[in-house]
């Protein structure tokens, strides 16, 4: 199964919704993506899970899950309605806290298809995460969308 990743800024601009919308339509319909993985950490992550789950009432048959960086006994994560579970990597128990998110989002790189980002800054955690995909897709293991302003 086709699956695909978004990373993205904390502050994202709302003016984003309309282009999340349709690439999540181009990556189901076009590139046959199922199966979806989003944090829960910031503006983005938000903006996306609002948008899978417009599109998953077009698609009822997508997949998607929560992207957790740190063992649910540790910190409990509601899951939003319409999700279909939880992604926690195997190995990331023992990833101490603060190199929690940045080996979460490099495993979902590794084991996606496809990532749509929205990165505007040449630093933080969104830079490096779009800096490693992009040297993987030029290696033909991932497709990387850059969503523009």
């Amino acid at each position: 199964m086709k699956s695909c990743f978004f990373i993205g800024h904390r502050d994202a601009p709302d003016s984003l919704t309309g282009k999340l919308d349709e690439a999540i339509e181009r990556h189901i319909a076009e590139f046959g993506v199922r199966a979806f993985a989003v944090g829960n950490y910031g503006k983005f992550d938000r903006m996306s899970q609002r948008a899978l789950l417009r599109a998953k009432k077009r698609h009822p048959d997508i997949f998607i899950q929560m992207a957790i960086p740190y063992h649910p006994a540790l910190v409990r994560v509601g899951l939003p309605e319409g999700f279909d579970g939880v992604y926690f990597p195997e190995g990331q128990e023992n990833v101490p806290r603060r190199a929690a998110i940045p080996r979460l989002n490099r495993a979902l790189v590794n084991e996606s298809d496809f990532l749509i980002a929205y990165v505007r800054f040449v630093s933080g955690g969104a830079y490096r995460v779009l800096e490693y995909a992009e040297r993987r897709e030029k290696r033909g293991l991932l497709r990387v969308t850059l969503l523009r302003e």
